[in-house]
């Protein structure tokens, strides 16, 4: 099965959620894809200062984000990922929606939470569970962070995820290189959707986000990456028939995994 698949990168104005939508949307209208992935928390932006920023700005998965992406996902036909803040009563979570043509598909919250994320987020309680799209493959999310745990992905492609969709707002220098660790173990598609910019509303803590977006494919191949600081909405045709796990005619990494031996 054939995708066009990708990401979008681009630079969230903090606070502003309407403004945000509207550049999302205008940067997606013109574009035709099955499968879009866009950044962490893309929608607000990054840098809270008190949890009562965060909750003033968090809204549920129909609010003003989810209801324009859906509306995109109709007519592309396809599936939108975003992250975004999530009020759910009286918490908080760090997640991200996927919607497809024929509404919301998921909501997944972010399992492991960075720096001072854990002064604004509850901890996620969604299980590494790939979404069924209802269009013939299984997507797996994971937001940030979640990328430095590998039974994160590990999870998700052993319930049968043919690709993953990974929102992000990065500042460790690292992740864009271990996608390639994190493809060809798993012998799956990671699309990275990260933003670019900075955040200084924290005089102690300015924030600088990477970049470099990128599509890695199950042979640990570069499919497509974005500049350090470039705005793009950047689709690529991915075979979802390379996510294989069968590596040679004598070895397959699920099949030939030994949990007895490992300790856990």
């Amino acid at each position: 099965m054939k995708l066009r698949a990708g990401f979008l990168q681009f630079q969230p104005v903090f606070g502003e959620i309407g403004q945000n939508v509207r550049a999302i949307e205008t940067l997606l209208r013109e574009k035709d894809f099955d499968l879009m992935v866009l950044p962490e928390l893309c929608s607000t932006g990054y840098q809270f200062m008190a949890r009562e920023e965060a909750l003033s700005l968090s809204e549920p998965a129909n609010g003003e984000l989810g209801q324009a992406l859906l509306a995109l996902a109709r007519e592309k036909q396809g599936v939108i990922v975003a992250g975004f803040a999530e009020r759910h009563g009286d918490e908080i979570f760090n997640s991200a929606m996927a919607v497809g043509p024929s509404g919301l598909l998921s909501v997944y919250r972010k399992a492991h939470l960075f720096f001072k994320e854990k002064e604004f987020f509850s901890p996620g309680d969604s299980p590494f569970v790939p979404v069924d799209t209802g269009l013939g493959y299984r997507l797996g999310i994971m937001i940030c962070f979640d990328w430095i745990f590998p039974e994160a992905v590990r999870s998700l492609s052993l319930g049968g995820a043919a690709v993953i969709a990974h929102p992000a707002n990065l500042v460790l220098p690292w992740c864009q290189r271990a996608m390639f660790a994190r493809a060809v173990e798993n012998r799956i598609f990671v699309i990275t959707a990260n933003r670019f910019g900075t955040e200084s509303r924290d005089p102690e803590s300015l924030l600088t986000f990477t970049g470099g977006s990128q599509i890695m494919g199950p042979d640990g191949e570069l499919r497509a990456q974005a500049g350090l600081s470039e705005m793009v909405a950047m689709i690529r045709e991915i075979d979802l028939s390379a996510s294989n796990q069968q590596l040679n005619p004598t070895n397959h990494l699920f099949k030939d995994r030994r949990p007895g031996l490992y300790r856990l």
